[in-house]
């Protein structure tokens, strides 16, 4: 069965699609950017938008019963491979041992001409009392 994930506020909504998706003990997360609560990229940078991003990927996780810890597979997307230094000290940052598999594509753009990175995920959920 799917249940949809859904996080305050929800960008998400107005585009049809869902912030992610639970099936069984598995979270597919949809592609989060370094946007603020407001829907507007942050200023700062691609750092900046990076650490936006992964927060609101956190967010997600946690929403759908998962955290950063338990990414299985991560998709980052990026305007600008020039910033793929910025990617792995984001993932530093963020992930610890054992680090999920990544795939890093630059694309021509996202949704936002203002935003240069994009973080989508799969994770496991963990079950009550499990590991």
């Amino acid at each position: 069965m799917l249940e949809r994930i859904v996080t305050q506020p929800d960008n998400y909504a107005p585009f049809l699609l869902s912030q992610g998706i639970r099936f069984g003990d598995l979270l597919f997360i949809s592609g989060q950017a370094g946007a603020a609560d407001d829907g507007r990229i942050v200023e700062g940078g691609f750092l900046a938008q990076g650490r936006q991003a992964f927060a609101n990927l956190r967010r997600a996780l946690e929403a759908g019963g998962s955290s950063l810890r338990d990414v299985v597979k991560v998709t980052i997307f990026v305007t600008d491979m020039g910033h793929f230094q910025d990617v792995v000290a984001l993932r530093r940052e963020f992930f610890s041992a054992p680090y999920p598999a990544d795939t890093i594509a630059e694309i021509r753009a996202l949704y936002d001409p203002k935003a240069m990175i994009e973080i989508e995920a799969i994770a496991a959920v963990r079950r009550e009392g499990g590991n």
